[in-house]
């Protein structure tokens, strides 16, 4: 089924609602869960419901219904306990790393890098990314998350991928100019990683089909740049699927409904894939040209992150975002 948050300016919340196949029709869910967030933590009790009203949705024997506008919804959830952002894809931590001049870590092959990004809100799917100086280099990154239900500490990667509930698509936006020094200080991430967004509709596993095998959604992520193809990585290309990311993080410590847990940077070693963040685009030019061309993101530019199935559907919905300058 498919799942997403309509914007409400008195619930930072938002409302919870059912959205049809097609991304053509919802119906507010309210009586079933009023928003995403309680329906994770009720998973067991109101799942059956929910896929029922999908069912009659897609059926079109549904009452209540509306047509969708991506405009008037939010991420998924505008909001979580738990942001957690693996880099399973091997290809683009060599890139990133060789861009600012810093060692491969010794176990890259072997234990999965997580940051724990900031949760307290996220950007809807549509809204422009502030910035506050562009010499801190805004860039984008297209990535595929999991949200999980109640996951207890030390689950195993072969048992952790029953707990994913729902899938999305990212736009986790960094400030590649902050990271390397923020990194240097040995205490991780936080101001190169400002507000992420997340395309309007979440879907269950079985939503998509053959494509999701192995705990890993084998489909092409889209990115364009400024109205431009910049790449069609596949997402499948995990070295670290999401039973390993989800077993990593609760290593230590359960994860509880909502936690959302991110897969990296999509990046395929195939260049004519193209990319899914500026950072490698540079870095590449920099190997094989001997020069960076393409510059950070200026006020103005736009980027634009789907899915699409083998019958060239738009599983997500659209994150399309664009830069703007912001006086504090």
């Amino acid at each position: 089924m498919k799942l997403g948050t309509l914007q409400n300016d008195s619930n930072l919340d938002g409302d919870l609602v059912v959205v049809s196949q097609d991304n053509k029709w919802a119906v507010k869910a309210g009586k079933i869960a009023p928003t995403m967030q309680l329906a994770l933590e009720n998973w067991e009790k109101v799942s059956s419901d929910l896929s029922g009203l999908y069912d009659s949705l897609n059926s079109g024997n549904c009452d209540g219904k509306f047509e969708v506008d991506e405009d008037k919804f939010h991420s998924p959830l505008p909001r979580a306990y738990q942001w957690a952002d693996g880099s399973a894809y091997i290809h683009h931590i060599k890139l990133v790393r060789k861009a600012r001049n810093a060692p491969l870590p010794e176990t890259l092959e072997t234990v999965p890098l997580m940051y724990q990004g900031g949760s307290d809100h996220f950007l809807t799917p549509k809204q422009d990314i502030p910035q506050i100086d562009f010499s801190h280099g805004t860039d984008f990154e297209g990535e595929v998350a999991v949200i999980v239900g109640d996951v207890p500490m030390g689950v195993s990667e072969d048992e952790a991928p029953r707990f994913i509930k729902l899938l999305m698509i990212v736009n986790d936006v960094s400030l590649r100019g902050l990271i390397p020094d923020e990194l240097k200080a040995g205490f991780g991430f936080f101001h190169g990683k400002p507000p992420t967004a997340f395309a309007p509709f979440a879907v269950t596993p079985d939503e998509l089909g053959d494509a999701w095998k192995g705990a890993r959604l084998h489909l092409p992520l889209l990115v364009n740049y400024n109205d431009e193809f910049f790449g069609n990585a596949d997402a499948g290309a995990m070295h670290f699927h999401f039973g390993q990311l989800i077993s990593h993080a609760a290593r230590t410590r359960p994860l509880k409904a909502g936690t959302i847990i991110g897969s990296g940077t999509v990046s395929n070693e195939d260049m004519e894939r193209g990319s899914s963040c500026l950072a490698e685009r540079r870095m590449l030019e920099k190997i094989h040209e001997g020069v960076i061309k393409t510059p950070f993101m200026k006020e103005g530019d736009k980027v634009k992150i789907e899915m699409h199935n083998a019958k060239n559907e738009n599983i997500f919905g659209t994150i399309e975002q664009k830069v703007v300058k912001v006086d504090v």
